[in-house]
């Protein structure tokens, strides 16, 4: 604890800090305020319905994900998920059309092009989910249309309202990233995951002390140490290994070594090289059919009540298949084994017995390959872990902290949030927080 107040009273003695510090906090309480604002002509006391709906299922991470602007049918409803959804296709769109590879290659001008697409398309994704959100107000609160207010009419204004307030929540995480501290679209998303979590965990005490669940204390205390384990598992998962596994860096390298210019450094493979974007991929895909099936009507079909649950055995199966595969293809667009093997060659690098150029660049796809598989199938488990949690008769809402999308991000976000503000730290020679992830090489230069 003396550590940790140390830790502020340092922060807060560096003016760029605190400055940045300050205006991340402000940025954030725009955000959670919005979320409170009910679109025009919403009458708030009429929305149990739409409120009980997105307590369970798929509609509860829809929920989670937009802090809980979705129930309220707040002008923040959307949230940053069309961005997201925008950003993955344009992701694929990078990997399997020409001209956006081209423009991939392009440097900043490349990126700024391909940000601006993104946009575009947020707003295109924008216009069609903001209608299907509107028709599923309609559907689960019929009375809360103030009187003499015409729902055609409504569904014009408040789908721009919606749409627009999608646009301002993107707009405060670039502010966020550019003046604050942190990713700000990443930041905006634990928000509002960390907004659910008191509710949720005092819902889970007082279930634990029911009839209903029993268990009581000794289920509430197993439940916390199954809690903290995954928590651990998730921190290791987004922190990565940093180096592949023994026996390959010893066929990779020689010992694990490569020289480059004297200095001794290692190939920078990673266990977890995608870390978490394959589940927010996933986790984006399965918010399809919810968004053109379940917002239009209440279905009985068996498939879609099944692809709509998050604690189905269909869904999690499909959840699963879909983290290998976004896995695999996250690891590709990031680590370009062609390209390492032209920076080994071109820094007079080589790995001995593999020839220079096409032989190197097959051996570390080879690697890579092998090193990915065991990292997307831990992926996939921490990500089903909620349905697990559900088999112990967890709440739902809480047992979303047990796992998934939810977990990863809010352990992702802090963990880069607080190294961010460790380099600030060390640039002004202040003690930081974290003594993990520092390598002092011995020229005595500090390195992540």
């Amino acid at each position: 604890m003396k550590k940790f107040i140390e830790y502020l009273r340092n922060c807060w003695r560096i003016e760029d800090l605190r400055q940045r510090l300050l205006i991340t906090l402000l940025f954030v309480a725009i955000y959670r305020f919005g979320s409170f604002v009910v679109l025009p002509g919403i009458n708030p006391g009429m929305l149990e319905k739409l409120q009980s709906q997105t307590a369970g299922g798929l509609m509860s991470l829809l929920d989670m994900f937009s802090g809980g602007a979705f129930s309220n049918a707040s002008i923040f409803a959307l949230g940053i998920m069309p961005y997201i959804s925008a950003s993955i296709v344009m992701q694929l769109l990078a990997v399997a059309v020409p001209y956006f590879q081209k423009m991939q290659r392009e440097g900043e001008s490349g990126r700024k092009k391909i940000a601006w697409y993104t946009r575009v398309l947020t707003i295109a994704i924008l216009f069609f989910q903001a209608p299907a959100y509107l028709m599923n107000l309609k559907y689960q609160a019929a009375g809360a249309l103030a009187t003499g207010i015409n729902w055609s009419t409504f569904m014009i204004t408040a789908s721009v309202i919606l749409a627009a307030g999608s646009m301002f929540i993107l707009w405060l995480g670039e502010r966020i990233t550019d003046k604050g501290v942190g990713n700000g679209v990443s930041l905006i998303i634990m928000i509002g995951i960390i907004a659910r979590l008191p509710q949720a965990f005092f819902q889970e005490v007082s279930s634990r002390f029911t009839a209903i669940t029993g268990g009581g204390l000794v289920m509430f205390i197993i439940e916390i140490l199954i809690l903290y384990a995954v928590v651990c598992a998730s921190i290791l998962l987004v922190q990565g290994v940093r180096k592949v596994p023994v026996q390959y860096a010893k066929r990779l390298v020689g010992n694990g070594k490569q020289q480059y210019g004297g200095a001794r450094q290692y190939i920078p493979l990673k266990l977890f090289a995608a870390n978490v974007m394959p589940i927010i991929f996933a986790q984006a895909l399965m918010f399809i059919p919810l968004t053109v099936i379940r917002y239009s009507a209440e279905s009985t079909n068996w498939l879609i009540q099944s692809l709509t649950d998050n604690r189905s055995l269909l869904y999690n199966i499909v959840y699963a298949i879909l983290i290998i595969a976004f896995t695999y293809f996250y690891t590709a667009i990031t680590l370009n084994p062609t390209q390492m093997a032209e920076d080994m060659k071109r820094n007079n690098g080589f790995i001995p017995g593999i020839k220079p150029g096409k032989p190197t660049a097959d051996f570390i796809d080879t690697v890579m390959s092998r090193i990915t598989l065991p990292g997307s199938l831990f992926i996939a488990f921490i990500a089903i872990m909620p349905a697990f949690a559900g088999l112990l008769n967890v709440q739902q809402g809480f047992s979303q902290f047990f796992g998934g999308t939810s977990l990863l991000i809010l352990v992702g976000v802090v963990i880069d949030t607080l190294q961010q503000i460790e380099s600030h730290l060390m640039m002004r020679h202040y003690d930081g927080l974290l003594n993990a992830g520092r390598v002092h090489a011995k020229g005595g230069v500090s390195a992540y």
